[in-house]
């Protein structure tokens, strides 16, 4: 039996429709898909808790708790990016154990944690909270493409991650870039060093990931991730209808209710219009350029949504070109949260003001310092020599929270968020957010924008959250 997690209501939605998706459209059809046989539901985590805040004007917490309490059989699964946890810089020990032990009671069963660097000692700690939790904890290794990124490599990834105590291991494929060879290749060493099941998540991107599955399936993959058509391809994950079919006589997805599937599809295509202002032609359709960027899809997804917002996507290809050159001169990180933040951002300010690296944003910096951990591989000589050495900042703990922030805490779970998004937990807290409309326009508040001028008119762009 193979096991499906559906990534709808969390990769999907984030990939195709820049997170906006509200929790109220995601509740009515979760019965129906408690039933289809799914082995869980990717339900919270990455980008969608700060964007529930951010543009919903919704509590995240508040999501998990109502979606936990509809899905019976199936298990909740969530992102969580190692010392990152939700957030985009590193947290204190006393951040992530909190963070992770109201994830678990809250209502999360499964926590699939990363590092944006394969750095396997930023996992340590997030893995042991959530095991001594009693949850099921997946480690995983993030995929890309480079002159040292080796099928060798990654299973050796893979083994130090095992060693943490993990109950599986999952290839990420973020930006699509797996091929089916190398994704047999990869799952099948990694099951005969670790001995532990392993899982394939792979975004369509490229058009690549259907075959990988395939080819992973046949190397021993005992989980792949799907998502209902109307969240899938494009930048998003295979359709479960596709795969079924390909899958069809051979038994492993035979547990799996059809008519549910067809059922909770429907009820999706119905919700994917009034989101259709968040979707473009650049993460919906394949694009293999990605073989050369490597942007990701939920990168992608809000680059684009901010620079059409902004007349400047003519800039596009510039920046998408820019990419490659930056990873290369930061060791060639995978273009994953933050990394992909870091990275396109400077991408995006090399090209807008014409000179490279002539500004460097804080993160590009803490970076080059190695305050996100250890790169993959060497950081080009003019940034080290361009970047003073500095101690390492002393990270906030739980301690530290101003008596004054503390008065609007209604719950422990309020803490925990303002210690990841101080700005924004107390302007949501205080009710000054409004909520995005659907098709697209949207209420900003509270967001930090980089200002250009290009041809005597002032823009603003941004780039956020995607894994």
């Amino acid at each position: 039996m193979l096991k499906v997690v559906d990534t709808t209501i969390r990769d999907g939605q984030q990939s195709l429709f820049a997170t906006r998706m509200r929790t109220e459209d995601m509740l009515p059809i979760l019965e129906k898909m408690d039933e289809i046989g799914f082995y869980g539901m990717e339900a919270w985590g990455g980008a969608t808790f700060d964007s529930c805040m951010r543009y919903l004007n919704e509590d995240p917490w508040e999501r998990l708790r109502k979606i936990k309490r509809i899905l019976k059989k199936t298990k909740v699964v969530m992102l969580l990016r190692g010392k990152n946890l939700v957030g985009y810089r590193h947290y204190a020990d006393d951040v992530i154990e909190a963070f992770v032990k109201l994830s678990y009671e809250n209502g999360v069963d499964v926590f699939r944690i990363f590092d944006a660097l394969n750095d396997v000692s930023n996992l340590k700690l997030a893995v042991k909270v959530a095991k001594d939790c009693g949850a099921e904890v997946h480690g995983d290794v993030v995929y890309t493409t480079s002159p040292i990124h080796t099928v060798d490599h990654f299973i050796n990834v893979a083994k130090g991650i095992a060693e943490l105590g993990v109950d599986a291991i999952r290839i990420k494929d973020m930006a699509g870039l797996l091929a089916p060879r190398n994704a047999y290749d990869i799952v099948r060493g990694i099951k005969k060093e670790t001995g532990l099941p392993v899982g394939l998540h792979c975004h369509y991107t490229c058009g690549l990931a259907s075959l990988s599955y395939l080819k992973g399936i046949e190397a021993g993959a005992e989980f792949i991730d799907t998502a209902l058509f109307p969240f899938a391809f494009g930048a998003s994950q295979p359709a479960i209808e596709t795969i079924y079919e390909a899958l069809r006589g051979t038994g492993l997805l035979a547990h799996l209710n059809l008519e549910n599937i067809n059922d909770a599809a429907d009820f999706f295509e119905s919700v994917r219009d009034k989101y259709r202002g968040y979707a473009s032609e650049a993460t919906e359709r394949i694009d293999p350029r990605a073989l050369r960027h490597q942007i990701p899809g939920g990168m992608l997804s809000n680059l684009v949504v901010q620079l059409k917002e902004y007349n400047a996507l003519s800039k596009m290809d510039e920046v998408l070109k820019e990419v490659p050159d930056v990873r290369r001169d930061l060791g060639y990180p995978p273009l994953v949260t933050p990394m992909s933040q870091i990275v396109g951002t400077q991408a995006v300010m090399n090209v807008i003001t014409g000179k490279k690296y002539g500004m460097l944003t804080k993160e590009f910096e803490n970076y080059v310092r190695g305050d996100y951990g250890m790169p993959p591989g060497e950081i080009s000589r003019e940034l080290l020599e361009r970047v003073p050495k500095t101690e390492a900042p002393k990270l906030p703990t739980m301690e530290s929270i101003p008596k004054d922030a503390r008065v609007s805490f209604r719950k422990d779970e309020d803490a925990v968020t303002y210690m990841m998004f101080p700005q924004l937990a107390m302007s949501f807290l205080k009710g000054e957010i409004r909520p995005a409309n659907e098709n697209g326009g949207e209420k900003r508040k509270n967001v930090k924008w980089f200002k250009v001028n290009i041809g005597g008119e002032e823009l603003e762009v941004k780039i956020e959250g995607e894994e």
